[in-house]
């Protein structure tokens, strides 16, 4: 899978507006190329700061996020908040044990599953270059934080519990 393959997967689930860092979208350059996939029905009508559920990461911030190297030819990083439960699932330790249990992973192994390097204690899971080993399942763990951002959504502008 590639980065457009994981953005057009993300947007064809409806409601998600797409935002690429670039010189034209105000973000700051450290971001550019990068993309970012919030539920948000409508795009920005609502006024409201609606957090990506699903974000695509093509180079190291530096002085913040290198853990991954994504310096190297190609690489690219997949981060989706899968939140509390299916983070423990697919990493096998829950968010709060992180510090401890994660103290070890490898953040630029390919094509495997891994905690997020920073965002991990926050329920976020992320896949460098996402591959046979990881392709269907990550599209399963997109599926299942859209329909989370969703009800966060849902939530949010009715205030009402999901």
């Amino acid at each position: 899978m590639d980065e457009e393959e994981i953005i057009a997967l993300v947007a064809g689930l409806g409601s998600v507006r797409v935002d690429r860092a670039g010189k034209d979208s105000g973000a700051p350059e450290v971001a550019w190329g990068d993309t970012f996939l919030t539920y948000e029905p409508g795009g920005r009508v609502s006024g409201r700061g609606f957090q990506p559920f699903v974000t695509v990461v093509t180079k190291d911030h530096p002085g913040f996020d290198t853990a991954s190297d994504l310096g190297r030819e190609g690489v690219f990083r997949v981060n989706v908040a899968v939140g509390g439960a299916l983070f423990t699932e697919v990493v096998g330790h829950s968010p709060a044990e992180h510090a401890a249990a994660g103290a070890d992973v490898d953040f630029t192994e390919l094509d495997r599953l891994l905690p997020h390097p920073l965002y991990a204690v926050q329920g976020w899971v992320s896949v460098l270059c996402p591959g046979p080993r990881t392709g269907d399942r990550l599209r399963e763990l997109v599926g299942a934080a859209w329909r989370r951002a969703a009800a966060r959504h849902q939530a949010r502008t009715t205030g009402q519990v999901p």
